[in-house]
């Protein structure tokens, strides 16, 4: 019911409304502060990270034609890479999208000339409002290891984590992580780290351009979701006549 009630709204009532959480918003403010991004890597993957680059590459693709609207971040440190989304909803394809960004980043760092073995180590990161995969943990970490004795690594060093909002409470001993979830899920920013975030987010919807480009990006969507289930119609509508023709049969 409140998914709906949100999708109701209109493009500038959901602009309004938007926060951290939204993955326009995310990928603006993530994007136009790359500190900020690079605090939050810390954060999550409990690493420290000496300097990071930003891609330069825009990903939000307006075009009809296209494969969806991407807002994912990928950044790159001098031993590491990331890839980072923001997710409100859950669009059941996640783990398959993980897959996608990890061969992605892949195809990229060869594209240089980079040998198998020079590969970065590399992190795929999806925020999640909702626990997608229904266990109850805060935190979902996947690693290829092999399923004969389920002990020995792959070590290809590539990790998938899964960070979900609604189950920040049940993380105990790093307040930093438990704020920023709780943030995500409530806008309530508790430490400087999050006032900042919101600082950032009150920006980032002051200005013109982005605002023009979430509009466009809203009337995208909502004509991903007409095709989609206009496409689901058709589909239904050829196999009920495939049906009652086999019935006749």
């Amino acid at each position: 019911m409140q998914q709906l009630k949100h999708q109701e709204l209109t493009p500038e009532q959901k602009w309004e409304q938007a926060t951290l959480a939204d993955s326009f918003i995310f990928y603006k403010v993530m994007k136009d502060h790359p500190d900020a991004c690079k605090k939050l890597l810390e954060i999550l993957l409990d690493i420290k990270i000496d300097t990071i680059q930003m891609s330069t590459e825009e990903t939000i693709f307006l075009d009809p034609q296209a494969k969806g609207i991407r807002l994912d971040l990928c950044i790159k440190g001098s031993d590491k890479i990331f890839a980072v989304e923001m997710q409100a909803l859950d669009t059941k394809e996640l783990p398959e999208r993980a897959r996608y960004y990890q061969s992605a980043m892949d195809i990229d760092m060869l594209k240089s000339g980079e040998l198998y073995s020079q590969l970065k180590e590399s992190h795929v990161i999806f925020i999640c409002i909702n626990d997608i995969f229904k266990q109850g943990l805060p935190i979902y970490t996947f690693k290829n290891i092999c399923q004969e004795d389920r002990k020995t690594p792959l070590n290809d060093r590539t990790t998938k984590h899964f960070f979900i909002a609604e189950n920040c409470d049940k993380i105990l001993k790093d307040e930093e992580k438990k704020a920023f979830l709780n943030f995500i899920l409530t806008n309530t920013a508790k430490t400087e780290y999050t006032k900042d975030l919101l600082d950032y987010v009150e920006n980032a919807k002051q200005i013109t351009e982005s605002r023009r480009k979430y509009m466009e990006w809203e009337r995208q969507r909502a004509y991903d979701r007409q095709a989609g289930l206009e496409a689901g119609a058709h589909l239904k509508a050829i196999e009920s006549a495939e049906n009652l023709i086999k019935m006749n049969i």
